[in-house]
């Protein structure tokens, strides 16, 4: 039973027996379950960390089983490998190794104490302190513990948070984003997806105050956690606070639409963060993309949001063919969901007509290519390509349904007046 109440970051452990929640990880995952098991035959003092602990605690979906353990690990390593457990030295710089059990990863990381920080990277050195890793962990809710004994150790009020709804730094906030700004988007994206009410004050004045540290992050590091806080719930409410403490401003300083994002979420679009990006960031979205150093395939999908031609419900089959021949049916119903936010800012079935259908069609695929030109008597150079767009205009024309030997054809037919010459005056 409880050893002690937490107190409000007073450092005062609770420590506590909860057998039923690892029967709710067994119900939930029990091919998880049972690799915990093996794990814990041979690392008996290792303890679920983190998420896993806040979500089976706030009775959220579980992914990721994350352990921590005093071992160090070389220990580690030996004790799996040892009972016939596959084992991946994943991130040994920072004590981490990843046990795979049926296909399953477990990360097991040794315990840790921070020994230097600049605000990006921190240097480490094991410990086998439990109170001192959890310390250097970012909010209370990600700094539980639970054994193989179902005791779960809970030293800065974790428990009481996640049923208040409440996030907050453990300790000292400007300390804990000293020790890594990154943590200044982590509690936005963390608020909007635990958090009920105001905010922490201490936490968004810290923020406030130290906002310009996120300049001194990689832009890889931000770009993930700002995708994630795209992608999350609340969006509105947390772009809000984010506008508040000035993060939201060093983030897009080309500026945002926040109205037409909200006319977007009224539509039912899907959590789409680059969809809800090129509404969101309205300026040119090659810089942007540049900028955020976001993959070839983010920029492609980023620049397609805002491009034209936008797909209309009263499109007919034969437009609707058309369309897709010239785009993807990914970027044809990103593109739709902006349509519908401009024009109706509301669900629409016939709007979701259109994307199911443009969804389940196949795409027409123009059946010709220059060396059909060639084999046709066309000679290289130039006059390929022209002719080659103007048979694929044609086809275009007719709803991209004429087939090959109907454009080879045509093909003739135009070769047959390109010879024909002048009519005779």
């Amino acid at each position: 039973m409880a050893g002690g109440q937490a107190g409000q970051g007073t450092g005062d452990e609770e420590c506590y027996r909860d057998d039923g929640l690892l029967d709710r990880l067994a119900a939930e995952l029990p091919e998880g379950r049972a690799g915990l098991s093996r794990i814990w035959a041979v690392l008996p003092r290792a303890r679920l960390v983190g998420g896993v602990v806040r979500d089976l605690i706030a009775g959220r979906v579980v992914s990721d089983l994350d352990l921590a353990t005093p071992e160090a690990p070389d220990r580690v390593i030996a004790a799996l490998a040892g009972a016939g457990i596959k084992v991946v030295p994943t991130g040994l710089a920072h004590g981490t190794v990843t046990a795979v059990i049926a296909g399953r990863p477990y990360e097991i990381t040794t315990l840790r104490r921070d020994e230097r920080t600049d605000g990006r990277h921190a240097v480490v050195a094991w410990t086998d302190d439990w109170r001192e890793d959890a310390a250097r962990r970012d909010f209370t809710i990600n700094a539980m513990s639970c054994g193989c004994d179902g005791v779960v150790h809970d030293y800065f009020g974790g428990r009481a948070d996640v049923r208040t709804g409440h996030v907050r730094f453990v300790g000292d906030a400007a300390t804990r984003i000293h020790e890594d700004a990154l943590r200044i988007l982590r509690f936005f994206r963390f608020h909007a997806r635990y958090g009920r009410g105001e905010p922490d004050g201490a936490a968004m004045a810290a923020i406030a105050a130290l906002a310009d540290g996120l300049a001194r992050l990689s832009v890889e590091r931000v770009w993930s956690e700002l995708r994630r806080i795209l992608a999350g719930p609340a969006l509105m409410e947390t772009l809000a606070l984010m506008e508040r403490s000035g993060v939201l401003a060093r983030l897009l300083p080309e500026g945002t639409d926040r109205p037409a994002l909200d006319r977007l979420l009224a539509t039912g679009a899907p959590a789409d963060a680059i969809l809800r990006l090129g509404v969101l960031a309205p300026g040119d979205a090659g810089g942007l993309a540049a900028r955020l150093r976001l993959s070839r395939a983010e920029a492609v999908a980023l620049s397609s949001v805002r491009a034209a031609p936008v797909p209309d419900p009263a499109a007919d089959d034969d437009a609707r063919r058309r369309l897709l021949a010239d785009e993807p049916a990914e970027i044809l119903v990103r593109r739709s969901w902006v349509g519908q936010a401009a024009r109706l800012g509301r669900p629409s079935a016939d709007w979701d007509e259109l994307r199911q259908d443009l969804t389940a069609r196949p795409r027409p695929v123009f059946p010709l290519a220059g060396r059909d030109l060639l084999a046709a008597g066309i000679p290289p150079g130039p006059r390929v390509g022209q002719a080659l767009a103007e048979l694929r205009a044609w086809w275009m024309a007719g709803g991209c349904r004429a087939r090959r030997q109907a454009c080879l054809a045509r093909l003739g037919e135009g070769a047959a007046d390109r010879t024909a010459g002048p009519a005779p005056g």
